[in-house]
């Protein structure tokens, strides 16, 4: 047996016609910054999402970092981050001069827990970053209702969150703005980096194109110290057929997640909680162990490829040993990054394989 955590060409091999028509097309047109297929792209994938604006970038960390300066935060602000995330999301208040704040998640859904969130407000924080980790919604109501009575912005992360509904309607548009990743193994993935912003604010929309574009609107007329952050249009053109196909591979995903959890309900591994507001995008199917050490390396020893999503939190990444953190000062973070193991769930797993998963796992407990 060899089932391998994602099988990403897996992927390219069912769209191939498709892909290669259309990014053939874009290497055919000359036009290689910008332009119609970039444009198509943004439109599209702002409908998708149901925002007025979707602005193409380099990547997720690019995303993340614009939307915080088009949000106003700058040098000395206190930015509020998860303490259970990619460390893309503290990097980016680090790039704007700012300090990033944890908070710990919900220990059952492992996203920012919105009652953790005020006693952390000070005079300076100026934004939060509520991530939506492995696909599933952070409950974003009572986060938006904190942040309008103190009067900070919201940046939501929806790197993992592509086709994800939160309350009925999907992410993309609830706070001040969305940032998106389209690495290769995302739900909605390009065939290198790639990323966007969302958003339904017509400021922070040209404040983000103009950041992209090294602060210019008007060739050689540079308004701000801006950067070289754009989204490459042949990336646009595989972005905008994988787009057509992605409710498709996410109720793929969703039936891997199903088969999981029916399958391993018995076993003591603790499973992904899904509040009934939320409609996970389902990018990883993570599950807790005591010994997750030695379960993966039974599983690896059986064929099942598995990640660790993230096996050292950022507070104790040598990145931020100036702020002086120790183990024991963010016990949820820790104890999540000790314990969770993600099993394999791409669009191109087939049921069979997930049943055999299944089966691995029971026998290796």
């Amino acid at each position: 047996m060899s089932i391998p955590f994602l099988d990403l060409r897996a992927g390219y091999v069912e769209l191939q016609s498709e892909l290669e028509e259309a990014m053939l097309r874009s290497l055919r047109s000359g036009w290689y910054i910008g332009g119609e297929d970039v444009d198509r792209f943004e439109a599209s994938f702002a409908d998708y999402v149901g925002a007025k604006h979707c602005v193409g970038l380099s990547n997720g960390l690019d995303a993340l970092h614009l939307g915080l300066r088009a949000l106003g935060v700058g040098e000395g602000d206190e930015v509020i981050v998860p303490s259970n995330t990619y460390i893309a999301t503290w990097l980016a208040a680090s790039y704007r001069g700012a300090t990033p704040v944890p908070v710990e998640p919900d220990p059952r859904t492992y996203n920012l827990a919105p009652t953790r969130i005020e006693e952390k407000i000070t005079p300076r924080t100026k934004a939060i970053i509520a991530v939506h980790l492995h696909g599933q919604p952070a409950d974003m109501d009572p986060i938006l209702d904190i942040a309008r009575k103190h009067g900070i912005k919201v940046l939501e992360d929806g790197a993992q969150a592509h086709g994800a509904e939160y309350r009925g309607k999907r992410i993309g548009g609830h706070g001040d703005a969305v940032t998106w990743s389209y690495y290769p193994g995302k739900n909605l993935g390009a065939f290198g980096d790639a990323g966007s912003l969302t958003t339904n604010d017509d400021a922070v929309a040209d404040s983000v194109r103009m950041l992209r574009n090294y602060g210019s609107r008007e060739k050689y007329v540079n308004v701000e110290t801006g950067y070289n952050c754009r989204l490459d249009p042949v990336q646009a053109a595989a972005l905008s057929v994988k787009l057509k196909h992605l409710d498709a591979w996410n109720a793929r995903r969703q039936r891997i997640a199903a088969i999981y959890t029916e399958g391993l309900a018995s076993t003591g591994l603790v499973l992904p909680h899904v509040p009934d507001w939320a409609t996970p995008a389902w990018h990883l199917y993570v599950v807790l162990s005591e010994q997750r050490d030695e379960l993966q390396r039974r599983l690896q020893a059986k064929g099942v490829g598995t990640l660790i999503h993230y096996p050292i939190p950022p507070h104790l990444q040598g990145a931020y040993a100036s702020m002086g953190m120790s183990r024991g000062e963010l016990p949820i973070a820790e104890r999540l990054a000790a314990q969770t193991l993600s099993l394999p769930i791409g669009p191109q797993l087939t049921e069979d394989d997930a049943y055999r998963v299944v089966e691995a796992i029971k026998q290796s407990l």
